[in-house]
């Protein structure tokens, strides 16, 4: 197959424009999914992040998460107002704030092990594709 310069700058052959479009309809996606559990996409997001580690200072979950603290800090509180995590000044350094979940948000973790699953079935893939997917994109996530 040749490829011409114009072919190097029409839309559709732009990653760019692919994971764009992806993100977009991977986040409509997961809405109806989470929206049972009665969280966002990002919301989500710290959630998993919280579940595989709690308390975490807010500046741990925003390198985590790659949000720098003013998009994080909304995200925290809409989660603490609805019961699923608490924000404290840690003991020996009141400089950090530290995010931890509550029995409640504990406990959704319980419902959340459905949601790749229903995520898979509305896509119509499996497990292995997904992994195979990430790892593809490993490259553009400037991470891990």
């Amino acid at each position: 197959m040749t490829t011409t310069p114009d072919d190097l700058l029409a839309l559709d052959n732009q990653v760019c424009f692919a994971l764009v479009t992806a993100a977009r309809n991977v986040v409509s996606i997961y809405r109806p999914v989470l929206e049972p559990l009665g969280l966002t996409h990002p919301q989500y997001l710290v959630m998993l992040a919280l579940w595989e580690e709690s308390p975490r200072s807010l500046r741990e979950l925003a390198a985590e998460l790659a949000l720098d603290s003013a998009t994080l800090s909304p995200l925290v509180k809409r989660l603490e107002s609805q019961g699923l995590v608490t924000r404290r000044r840690r003991d020996d350094d009141d400089r950090v704030l530290a995010v931890a979940l509550t029995e409640a948000g504990t406990a959704l973790r319980e419902r959340a092990l459905e949601v790749p699953g229903q995520v898979m079935a509305s896509v119509g893939t499996d497990a292995a594709a997904l992994v195979a997917l990430r790892d593809a994109l490993a490259p553009f996530a400037g991470r891990r």
